[in-house]
């Protein structure tokens, strides 16, 4: 037997409810290893189709979609022809809706979400993309190491053709903030930990806000999605979510707090990618 290994092959952009948290965005860094006999090219298999079936097979399964907890004493779980509808009543704050097509979620046969649950709930799914000449699919999920500040965000991106449409999918990203050229830890811990667990949700998306309560609903090109939650979970854009209107956001937030001054905010969307927005005063000011 040999053994292929594939570090950081891809990376899993999700959401997860949480008893404790609510509603996670989260990303995990995938590591692979294949254990096999070697094909006639003398490989396990070949890093190529590696990339390519074993990649697409978590692409089509679990990247930016809601990981629900099956077994979860919390949550109750309606399925229609063209839908699954859930209420999860875990979280203190209160319950967490979520209605979509049935494509936009992952369940998960497990009461809680965790990287080894996941990890569990891939093998069969991973295994069944490999030749037979592999005999073992190992996953392992990692989050990346972050030495400053970070926040899970959760959103959705209705005008969006792929994946990101899914109105709870998510992040766990990283945040740099400099003011007049010179990083701001403090503001970047600050920042982060207000948004620790967000659901950042576009105003026009927004259909009620009553009882402490939010609900955002749009039709994408997969279908009708919907989710409401408590409201401190959430925080309102007048924009689309996507990371460059987040960075702006957030850049306009400093700026106004730090009049006459430049700022920068790179702002990530889960692992290595991101944007960068950058606020200078006025001559005026």
């Amino acid at each position: 037997m040999s053994c292929l290994f594939v570090e950081q092959l891809t990376v899993i952009d999700c959401a997860y409810l949480d008893a404790a948290r609510g509603l996670v965005g989260e990303s995990w860094i995938v590591d692979i290893e294949l254990e096999g006999e070697l094909d006639p090219q003398s490989m396990v298999l070949d890093f190529g189709d590696v990339k390519k079936q074993l990649k697409r097979a978590i692409d089509h399964s679990v990247d930016h979609s809601l990981l629900v907890p099956l077994r979860a004493a919390g949550l109750r779980l309606q399925r229609g022809a063209d839908y699954i509808e859930l209420a999860f009543s875990g979280p203190a704050a209160g319950a967490i809706q979520h209605r979509s097509p049935p494509q936009a979620l992952s369940l998960l046969d497990t009461d809680v979400i965790t990287a080894e649950s996941l990890a569990i709930h891939l093998q069969p799914i991973l295994a069944a993309a490999v030749p037979a000449n592999v005999s073992a699919v190992r996953i392992n999920l990692r989050n990346e190491v972050i030495s400053g500040a970070y926040y899970h965000y959760t959103h959705g991106l209705k005008k969006h053709n792929g994946q990101c449409q899914r109105i709870a999918h998510g992040h766990r990203s990283r945040l740099e903030i400099r003011v007049d050229g010179v990083r701001n830890s403090a503001l970047e811990a600050q920042q982060a930990a207000r948004w620790r667990d967000i659901y950042l949700g576009t105003r026009a998306d927004q259909v009620s806000h009553r009882d402490g309560r939010r609900r955002f609903e749009y039709t994408a090109a997969e279908g009708r999605f919907e989710i409401e939650l408590p409201d401190v979970f959430c925080e309102l854009l007048d924009t689309d979510t996507t990371v460059e209107c987040i960075a702006e956001h957030l850049a306009q937030q400093v700026s106004a707090a730090l009049p006459r001054t430049a700022v920068d905010v790179r702002a990530y969307e889960g692992v290595m990618k991101g944007a960068i927005a950058r606020c200078r005063p006025t001559a005026r000011d």
